[in-house]
């Protein structure tokens, strides 16, 4: 079954439109998440060179965790990922 696998990028564009390889990505051991981490992570799954799974069990994130992440930045890009942007949608959902 191996024909039916599809080779994996070497290299991705990172959020900031630079080249990103496996060695650029956060270290695995990060428990600091900044924007810019985020976003490289996500980056990193949209464009193949790891696996949702993968990106959950190096980082030892929830499906959920990453799935707001991903749709933060869908939604509003990288200042979406601010943890102040987030309360700030918590408390407009909230209100509604």
């Amino acid at each position: 079954m191996i024909e039916n696998q599809r080779p994996r990028p070497a290299i991705v564009i990172g959020p900031l439109g630079e080249a990103m390889t496996k060695d650029d990505l956060p270290h695995p051991s990060t428990t600091r998440w900044v924007v810019r981490r985020k976003a490289e992570v996500v980056a990193a799954v949209n464009g193949g060179m790891l696996t949702t799974d993968e990106a959950c069990d190096r980082y030892n994130l929830s499906l959920e965790e990453f799935i707001s992440w991903q749709q933060a930045i869908e939604r509003a890009g990288m200042p979406g990922l601010r943890v102040t942007h987030l309360q700030d949608n918590r408390e407009h959902y909230q209100r509604a």
